[in-house]
This record gives structure tokens, C-alpha cells and sequence, in this order.
């Protein structure tokens, strides 16, 4: 998942809400959470009407008491802890139906088809409108069919990785929106991404949701990048070829099928190896712990309100990243990280069950993963 946006108006609508009527509800709902916090503090800012105490149940059972009981007022409940401090929070977020949007998901898909099919034909030397004419001869643009198909199978499987394990917990998400890129951009696509219409219940189910794009597109992605591998060859290197930067994983899935690669000589890969390269790289783009992506949601559901600080820290990373080895890849999506994504994470409602043990060693896992999955320079 290339950008997985979450916007709580998208699912959710803030209502208007007079001074007196809050005040009133401030006190029902008070009444709502007494078998469930012993209220020390109450407080408002704004629309949001918060309580601090003792929680006299765990977490989550708190969250499923309370919830319905606030569902009538139009609030929403929110736990989470501040410094020592334990607080419900109730936004007044009124459950809405979003429309959905299967047509556009799917024209969507069809033009990604359209833009990877031409992408894989460069790359063979099958240029629509210069080798040939794809108007009278429409079936050429099938040469491109090995990078297409291999590159669309990784990214679906991203994606519905996100797409079913968000069902399976009950969150509203919609279908996948693939992004197609024409030329000169090289892949034919930006990607692809899901929008998540509801906060995720608490750090278990974002996480689960948020690492199961990356780890499914893997278990396509490697394997189609040793069959690739299996039908590439090596050659001597031109003077203006395009190099494709080598992942620690990617230096060793090509040792395992070449062995060692002679001085001046380099790998000339084929489009279903150059597909699974572009899967590897979208996944370690997606990996970083920053803002909304995949990373981003990882790290909060390990990290919590150290989100913001590791979602800096990474930015500056990318940017040291792309000084040490002189790569201007790395600098401009530093830049698109903070104009297009930030480094803001929407808390889930249930901010206070901690990550499992298991999931926590996982998500470490995800980190080492991302180390093993970043070229130094990748396009030059």
C-alpha cells in the first residue's frame, strides 16, 4: 500500500453541537463510563469531553461497554493515557454510510493495466506509437504482459492483504485504488492504495492490518523475482544502461541464482525479475515508519505517542540517506513525505491494550526487513 489515508471525516461527520446540550451530555455520559473509571477529572475542549481516573476493567472490555452507550448522544469513545494519566475521550463523530466506489476502483484498474502494459513493453523494446502502431495492432502491447501481470499480481496482493484482514476485524475500508502513471514515468503505475473509513479498535488490529500488505506482496514478489533472475543473463555493462540499485536481499537473491557477478559485469534482467524488484522497493518505501504508511501504522502500534518523534527522525534519515550516497531518489521522497503524507497517525479507539508480545517481535522483524529491502541508489 503505496499511501493508505485515513481521514476521520470519511467515514465519520462532526455535529453541530449547542453549548447548553453539551454540558448536558458531558453529564450523561458521565454517568455512562461510573462502572467503568472512577472519574477524578472531567473536562471539555472544544466539542471533545473528556474524563481521567481508574479504569476498573481492562481496556477493551471498557471500550465495548461504553460504546453503545455513547452511540445514542452521536459520541464515540477514544481511551487513551496521557503522561500516567488515563482518559476517555468522547468526540462527538456521528456514524455515516460513505458511498462506495467499485466503477471508479475498477476503470482505475483497467488504466493500470493500459499504463503497466506499456511500461513492460519499453522495457522489451516494444514502443507503442514507435515500433509499432497500437491501434492496428493492438495485441503488441501483450509484449509487455510479463512485467504487467507480475508487477499487478504484487500489488494486488498488498493490497487485499490490507483489504481482507481489515474485514476480518470489522473496519470499514474501501477496495483497492490503483494509481496508473503513463510515460516517461518508468512502471507504469504510482501504486496503489485503500482508504480506511474507521479508526482501527486498538494497536492489535491496526497492527495486523498494517503489516499484512507488506508480507503478503513478499510472498509473491520473491518468488517472482528468482524466476525473473532464472531467465535474466549477465553481460558485460554498456555505458548507458540503467542500473537498478541492489537491496542487501536483492545482492543475495542474486547470488543464490548467479553466483559471483565478474568485475564489469552486471545482470540484465528480465521483466518479470524487473516487476519483482519494483515489488521489493514499493514494499521498503512502504516499510518506513512514517506518518500513514504501513511503517507509520507499524510503529505506532509499537511505539504509540513516540509516533510523531520516529516519523521525524525518519525523515531526517531519508535525507542523510540520500546525502551519504549522493541519491536525489531519496531526497525527493523525503519531500513527498512531507507534503503528501506528514507525520500524523489518528490514535485507534482503544489507544491502551499494548501490542502483543508476538507482534511486537514481528514488528521488529518488519524493521529488519526494511533494512534488508533498501538499495542505496535505486535508479540511476
Amino acid at each position: 500500500m503505496r499511501v493508505w489515508p485515513f481521514n476521520r471525516h470519511s467515514r465519520y461527520t462532526v455535529p453541530t453541537v449547542a453549548s447548553d446540550s453539551l454540558h448536558f451530555v458531558q453529564e450523561a455520559l458521565r454517568r455512562e463510563i461510573e462502572d467503568v473509571l472512577v472519574v477524578k477529572e472531567s473536562e471539555a475542549r472544544g466539542l471533545a469531553l473528556r474524563w481521567s481516573g481508574t479504569l476498573l476493567v481492562e481496556p477493551a472490555r471498557a471500550l465495548t461497554t461504553i460504546e453503545p452507550r455513547f452511540q445514542p448522544y452521536g459520541f464515540t469513545p477514544f481511551l487513551k493515557r496521557e503522561g500516567d494519566v488515563t482518559w476517555i475521550e468522547a468526540l462527538p463523530l456521528a456514524n455515516v454510510v460513505a458511498r462506495r466506489r467499485p466503477v471508479l476502483s475498477l476503470v482505475l484498474f483497467i488504466l493500470t493495466v493500459i499504463s503497466t502494459l506499456v511500461a513492460g513493453g519499453l522495457w522489451t523494446g516494444s514502443l507503442p506509437f514507435l515500433t509499432f502502431n497500437p491501434l492496428l495492432q493492438p495485441m503488441k502491447l501483450l509484449d509487455g504482459a510479463p512485467f504487467a501481470v507480475t508487477l499487478l499480481g504484487i500489488l494486488g496482493t498488498h493490497e487485499f492483504g490490507h483489504y481482507f484482514t481489515a474485514r476480518f476485524y470489522g473496519a470499514s475500508v474501501s477496495l483497492p485504488y490503483f494509481i496508473p502513471a503513463p510515460p516517461p514515468l518508468p512502471f507504469g503505475t504510482l501504486g496503489a492504495v485503500i482508504v480506511m473509513r474507521s479508526p482501527a479498535r486498538d494497536r492489535n488490529s491496526l497492527f495486523d492490518i498494517a503489516v499484512a500488505g507488506p508480507l503478503a506482496g513478499l510472498v509473491v514478489a520473491v518468488p517472482a523475482l528468482l524466476l525473473g533472475l532464472s531467465w535474466s543473463r549477465v553481460g558485460p555493462i554498456p555505458p548507458d544502461a540503467t542500473t537498478f540499485g541492489d537491496s542487501l536481499l536483492m545482492r543475495l537473491l542474486t547470488y543464490l541464482v548467479f553466483g559471483r557477478i565478474p568485475e564489469g559485469m552486471d545482470v540484465f534482467i528480465h521483466p518479470v525479475a524487473l516487476a519483482g524488484w519494483v515489488g521489493l522497493f514499493v514494499t521498503a518505501l512502504n516499510l518506513f515508519p512514517v506518518g500513514q504508511l504501513d511503517g507509520g501504522r507499524i510503529a505506532y502500534a509499537l511505539f504509540g505517542a513516540w509516533h510523531r518523534q520516529v516519523s521525524i527522525a525518519t525523515f531526517f534519515g531519508l535525507l542523510a540517506l540520500g546525502a551519504a550516497f549522493q541519491s536525489v531518489n531519496w531526497i525527493v521522497f523525503a519531500g513527498l513525505v512531507v507534503l503528501l503524507i506528514g507525520f500524523h497517525h489518528a490514535p485507534p479507539l482503544d489507544d491502551l491494550t499494548p501490542l502483543s508480545p508476538r507482534r511486537y517481535a514481528v514488528g521488529v522483524f518488519c524493521l529488519i526487513l526494511l533494512v534488508l529491502l533498501i538499495p542505496p541508489i535505486p535508479i540511476q
